[in-house]
């Protein structure tokens, strides 16, 4: 497994080793100790998601509250997204930072999404099949959302597919009536990063 830490704090791309032969190809999806090895950051899995995109469908962006947090790790199993990643950790230096990291079925890569962190993406590709391994199980109490076309995030959405053509964007209801970045700073959903290295000091 190869390691890049991304822009936003935390966050990290991972790139697997792929074996190929007459048959095919046999990789390592998600593996604990790789992980810790390439990062120093582990993850305990409560719950496994997939969802299936249209082309242009954007999902995001989401996080959930400090405690309990949400950790995520994200593939694509099928198709292309660009995914990114958010930092929504008020007093972090890295505030309101964002990156994309192209997740597709041919490099494979995957990304890790620690507590704190907003994340969203764009699928590039029809049924574009992502997997979420979870750290914490689904509590819709905890969810909470920042608008992915926000001016202030200026999240660098694409207009075109794989192969060049033009993309139509759109998100579901829920997600397009979420706050803009400074609303949700000023409604105080979103979490504070002492609390945030609090929180996972205390589960070390």
């Amino acid at each position: 497994m190869q390691a890049r830490p991304l822009a936003v704090s935390g966050a990290w791309e991972l790139t697997p080793v792929q074996h190929r032969d007459e048959r095919g190809t046999f990789l390592e999806v998600f593996s604990d100790s790789a992980l810790r090895a390439a990062t120093g950051c582990g993850l305990k899995i409560a719950q496994v998601n997939t969802s299936v995109s249209k082309a242009g469908v954007v999902r995001g962006i989401h996080l959930s509250d400090v405690p309990p947090g949400q950790a995520k790790y994200v593939t694509c199993a099928r198709g292309a997204v660009l995914d990114v990643v958010v930092d929504l950790r008020v007093g972090s230096p890295t505030f309101a930072t964002w990156e994309g990291v192209l997740l597709d079925e041919v490099d494979r890569r995957a990304v890790l999404v620690p507590e704190g962190l907003g994340h969203g993406f764009c699928a590039l590709t029809p049924e574009a099949t992502v997997t979420y391994l979870c750290s914490t199980g689904y509590a819709p109490q905890h969810e909470r959302s920042v608008n992915p076309f926000d001016a202030e995030l200026a999240i660098a959405w694409p207009r075109e597919d794989l192969e060049g053509n033009p993309l139509e964007l759109f998100t579901s209801a829920k997600d397009a009536a979420a706050p803009s970045l400074s609303e949700a700073v000023r409604s105080g959903i979103l979490p504070r990063l002492a609390d945030v290295e609090a929180f996972l000091a205390a589960e070390d």
